[in-house]
């Protein structure tokens, strides 16, 4: 069951796990892991609501707030611009409030979320994990990267990135990043994925998905997160 609503996290997508139909349909919705999604400068695209909705056919409950303020860009050069345009400190209050309301809605209001993020949510979701580390119970960061001090970081994570690096991740952000996490002797997986750019695994008006990649890299995420957000 999924739906668009506003709650105290600002506008968001939120899901929770189908119910049984055999189910009493007075019973109360049910409840699972929580995971956070964090979507690209490309907004809260009907791409990443339907990543949301399998999620929640997944068993978990899900919130992806807007962190676009309901702008869809529909080139680079205007997602740029709104990007810079964005505050970030206000960008950080509302993934933060957005972690409150996720784990208000889970079996274990009181206990971490996962937090699966696409390149700039994908930085914010590495950050997120490192500022506040016991909020954060695992993360799945695709093709985005963060340069901060890792030392504090306490949740796994599992990467997906080009196989060559792209116009907004280099090889060397990657590689420096993953040594940093190993350096610290952090729990981390990197992928690489051959013959892909940027966005590969969404559809965007980048025009770069790539179908194989990114039913790899999906069934690599939904494993990583049955393993690692149940816990």
């Amino acid at each position: 069951m999924s739906s668009d609503r506003p709650s105290s996290a600002g506008s968001a997508y939120f899901v929770r796990p189908a119910p049984d139909s055999a189910a009493d349909p007075s019973a109360e919705p049910p409840k699972g892991p929580g995971v956070l999604v964090l979507h690209s400068w490309w907004g809260l695209t009907p791409w990443i609501k339907s990543r949301c909705d399998e999620l929640g056919d997944a068993g978990f409950v899900v919130l992806a707030p807007d962190l676009s303020r309901g702008t869809l860009p529909e080139t680079a050069a205007e997602a740029q611009f709104e990007l810079g345009e964005s505050d970030p400190n206000e960008t950080a209050a509302l993934i933060l409030s957005s972690i409150v309301t996720l784990r208000s809605q889970t079996d274990r209001p009181d206990g971490p979320v996962a937090i699966v993020g696409f390149s700039m949510g994908a930085s914010w979701a590495l950050w997120v994990a490192t500022r506040q580390p016991a909020s954060v119970r695992a993360v799945v960061a695709y093709y985005g990267t963060q340069d901060i001090d890792f030392a504090d970081l306490q949740a796994p994570v599992l990467g997906h990135f080009t196989a060559d690096g792209d116009d907004l991740v280099s090889s060397d952000d990657v590689i420096e990043m993953h040594a940093h996490l190993l350096l610290l002797d952090k729990a981390v997986q990197v992928h690489h994925y051959d013959g892909t750019d940027h966005f590969f695994a969404e559809e965007s008006p980048a025009e770069a998905l790539d179908p194989v990649a990114e039913a790899l890299a999906w069934e690599r995420t939904l494993e990583f997160l049955r393993e690692h957000a149940r816990n």
